[in-house]
């Protein structure tokens, strides 16, 4: 069983760019699919990208496709969301997940969140 633990949200202005990590502890992310999600004001939570547990394939939601990046570091046990061209309805707070299917749904392990906010 894996803990996961976000960092990296912040205020930024529209155009700039933050990068959010997520650390896995008590377990081994590279044995996971890493998710990210986000809930907008008032809506539900939605996927945003996900990174395959091994080969590194990636996946991602079309609202962030060419502006998001996820990655991994297995050395770090870590996964990162890099976001660029930020918008104000990239507004959000992002959550990291794990789990054993590699796609938008099935996580069996989340992180607390992390609040992004995008100014215009």
């Amino acid at each position: 069983q894996v803990q996961l633990a976000e960092s990296g949200g912040g205020v930024v202005q529209a155009g700039g760019s933050l990068r959010l990590s997520c650390a896995g502890f008590g377990g081994t992310l590279s044995t996971y699919a890493t998710g990210w999600f986000r809930q907008r004001p008032g809506k539900e939570r939605e996927f945003v990208a996900a990174i395959r547990w091994s080969g590194g394939a990636t996946y991602y939601s079309d609202s962030v496709k060419g502006r998001f990046a996820i990655s991994r570091d297995d050395a770090k046990n870590a996964v990162y969301l890099q976001m660029n061209n930020l918008k104000p309805e990239d507004t959000a707070i992002y959550y990291c997940a794990a789990g054993r299917v590699f796609g938008r749904e099935a996580y069996d392990y989340w992180g607390q969140g992390t609040q992004v906010t995008v100014s215009s």
